[in-house]
């Protein structure tokens, strides 16, 4: 973790995106307390894909909207 005061953020602020790559976080300082930390943004993992599940699975005998009209002609 790197700390900067407000005076070395405003002249590495070019540079902070290297720096937050190889500090991984950067905390602002003023007068030698923390006032604000910088952390990269996390990029989102991508949805799986359900696909070969799906099509390893046999078809139903019933399709599935009469097995839930039924369910719901029973209740």
């Amino acid at each position: 973790m790197k700390e900067l005061s407000i005076r070395e953020a405003r002249e590495k602020l070019a540079h902070l995106e290297d720096l937050l790559d190889r500090e991984g976080e950067v905390t602002l300082t003023r007068r030698g307390k923390p006032i604000a930390r910088f952390v990269p943004v996390v990029r989102r993992r991508a949805i799986p894909s359900h696909r070969r599940l799906r099509e390893s699975m046999a078809p139903l005998a019933t399709p599935s909207e009469a097995l839930v009209r039924e369910d719901r002609e029973h209740r």
